[in-house]
This record gives C-alpha cells, structure tokens and sequence, in this order.
C-alpha cells in the first residue's frame, strides 16, 4: 500500500518525530554523552519504520520533498552569513593556521575515501560520502549532500553519509583524548596554572553590534525594523539572488548545489555589514538556522531508504575505519606541527579531533575534559569555535562540489 503525504502532513510528522527525537535522547545517556542530535534520533526512528513496511510489504512512504530544499537553502544561506572576515582577522594567525590544518584534513579525507571506493569497486562519491562530506561536514553536510551524491549515481548515498556522520560523532569524542596524552608524554608537556594570562579573549568571538544612536525627538519616535524581520529579510534577498545565480549557472551547463549561490551572496552581504558599521541580527539568525536544520534533519532521514546499504555495509565500514586512523595521525602529526608544537597546539589538535570527525560541540567537549585535567588553553577555546562554527564548513562545501564534479 503507497501512502502519499503532501507538504502539510509531511511537516507535521517531521515535527512528532523530532519532538521524539529529544525525549528519547533525554532518557539516554550515551545520545547526550556522544552529542547525537535529536532530529537524527527522531529521523532514524521514522526511517526504521519505512523500514518494517518495505521489507514487509505492508506499505510504503512517498512524501513531499519540497520544504526539506527550502529548508536546506535557509540552513546554508545561514552559515554563509557567518563568513564574517572581519572575524578571521580578529583570530589572527592563530586561526588562519588551523582552518589550513582543517582544509588540508578535508582534501585528505576525500582523497583516501574515493581512493578506497574505487578500490574495493564501489562507486567513487560514496568514498566523499564517507569522507569529507559526513566527516567534517557532520549530519548538516550529509544529509545535504546525500541526494545529490545519489542523483550522479552513487546509489545509497544518503543513508552513508548519515550513518558515517553518526560513526564520526562517537569517534572523534573517542579520539581525542588518547591523542592529547600521547602528545604530553611524547614531548614533555605541560599545561599553564589556572588563571594565567593569554592574548586570547573569547568575548571577541561575538563582538557588541554597531548600534546608530538617533540625535533627535523625531529620530527616537521612528519604530525601528524588528531583529527577527530583519534577518528574514537578509535571508531572502540572499537566497533570491543566489537563485538568480544558480539559474545563470545552469544556462552554462554547470553543476552546483542548489545552495552555493545563496551562501556566497550571503557571505559577501555579511562583510559588507561588518564593512559598513550595520547591525547584524546574530541571534536571530542563528535561531533561523537551528530550526532549519533540524527540520531538515528530520525531513532527510525520514525519506532514507536502509534497505539500500545491505550490498556496501562490508566496504563503507572499513573506509570508515581508516578514515578515523587517518584523523589520529593527523592531528597526532600535522595539526600538532602547524599550531606551533606547544601544549596550545596539542589541546588544538585534541579538538580537531572532534572537527574532523563530528561537529563543533565534539571538539569543545574534548578540549573540555582535556583542559580540565592538564590545564587551560585559552587560545584553544578562541580558535576553534571561529573556525568550527564560521568557516570550515563554506571550505568544505566548495571542495565537496569540486569532487562531484571531478567524479560524476
């Protein structure tokens, strides 16, 4: 039996499951020790399931994929927003040092993933499935990329790339302090006493807005444009324009993901913003990006079809494996060595454990425990949120789509 759920009901059922979503994670202590989201928990939920009516028979899902684009275009448009150049400056080098560590992690990870695939004769993008795309891009990334990866023929993409994310978040919470450890005893580290001093401020991370102050009776009775109007305005100018983009591009023959438009324009709107003094609706526009990612989230998971991975279980879980090896001696060898080889530079590369196969929060979390029990790093808990939270995904996105189109 097919049953057919337009744009309406498919939204309601994403909202019960990622309601479930967070209670079962509430409940269960590993989901929250290991980060897990709760729109993953409620989408696998639905997507087991789909699961029991397929290989049963008793009936199957069609459900209307129209607000999960929509959704996607507002996520990505969001984190072009936070693109801010201003910010990269205000790190310094520091910073600059590690999204290259990040970046060149990425290039890597495609590589011996597409490498592997063609290895073991499964198709190439399922090697950037299980590379950059749910590694370093996380569940955000993978459920983006994994429709367009099965569209050039990687068929099972997007149940990959969400499993492989999910693997990255317990690993790299898994990783990260075995590699900090080994980097004290190998070279004799030591952590600074608590309080000490340090260049870095985490208070820059989110500067004050520039607030225009008005100089008369007349100026001061003028109803000022409600943050949250504003950055709903923001966002829709720039995911017009990056339409209008996509569309140009298209006329050419050329493949983007439908987002790359809208979040170049928004991260070339952001820096005007910071050019000109303006305001910008931080908070208002990270709530927007919240809520469209996690019904997004919800949205991707529940249309995966699990009955697709049977035939590359084998292949997928061994390129997860080296990839996780990949990212210990990474950070072991080259992070270590790009941030200055000091105990700032082991914490950093702790963390990039985190980023390198989960998400922000991983990382923060790692440097946390790691920190507590040798030491603060304040450098530490400046650098990667920036890099993290603002940069590595507008990196990787565009080195992803370069893969897809080298491969399909």
């Amino acid at each position: 039996m097919l049953i057919d759920l337009g744009n309406a009901e498919t939204l309601g059922l994403a909202a019960v499951f990622l309601l479930l979503g967070h209670f079962i994670k509430d409940r269960i202590y590993l989901l929250r020790r290991f980060f897990i989201p709760a729109p993953i928990i409620g989408g696998l939920l639905f997507s087991f399931v789909t699961l029991a009516g397929h290989q049963t028979g008793a009936f199957n899902l069609a459900l209307d994929n129209t607000l999960r684009d929509l959704l996607l275009m507002m996520f990505f448009t969001t984190i072009g927003f936070t693109a801010s150049l201003e910010m990269l400056k205000k790190g310094g080098i520091s910073v600059g040092l590690f999204l290259l560590s990040c970046t060149l992690l990425v290039l890597l990870q495609n590589a011996l993933g597409v490498g592997l695939a063609s290895w073991l004769g499964i198709h190439p993008l399922l090697g950037v499935a299980t590379g950059s795309v749910s590694l370093t891009g996380g569940h955000g990334t993978a459920a983006a990329f994994g429709p367009l990866l099965e569209a050039k023929g990687a068929m099972g993409a997007l149940p990959v790339s969400i499993a492989a994310a999910t693997w990255g978040l317990v690993a790299g919470s898994l990783i990260g302090g075995p590699v900090g450890v080994r980097l004290l005893r190998r070279y004799k580290l030591q952590g600074p006493e608590s309080g000490s001093e340090s260049e870095f401020d985490v208070d820059h991370f989110h500067p004050a807005p520039k607030r225009k102050a008005t100089s008369s009776n007349i100026d001061s009775l003028k109803e000022p444009i409600p943050l949250s109007v504003q950055a709903i305005m923001l966002l829709s100018v720039a995911v017009g324009l990056g339409g209008a983009i996509l569309s140009l591009l298209q006329h050419f023959s050329i493949t983007v993901p439908a987002y790359l438009g809208a979040m170049v324009i928004a991260a070339i709107m952001r820096n005007i913003i910071d050019w000109r003094g303006f305001n910008y609706p931080r908070q208002e526009m990270e709530t927007i990006s919240s809520v469209s990612l996690s019904f997004f989230l919800v949205l991707a998971l529940m249309s995966m079809r699990l009955w697709e991975l049977v035939d590359i279980f084998g292949p997928v879980l061994l390129i997860l494996l080296l990839q996780t090896l990949l990212v210990f001696l990474f950070a072991f060898y080259i992070t270590f060595r790009i941030m200055g080889r000091d105990y700032d530079a082991a914490t950093l590369s702790v963390g990039h454990c985190g980023i390198g196969l989960g998400a922000t929060p991983n990382a923060m979390a790692n440097i946390q425990t790691f920190t507590d029990n040798n030491g603060p790093s304040p450098k530490s808990f400046f650098v990667i949120p920036i890099v993290g939270s603002l940069f590595i995904d507008f990196i990787n996105a565009i080195v992803i789509t370069t893969y897809i189109n080298l491969f399909s």
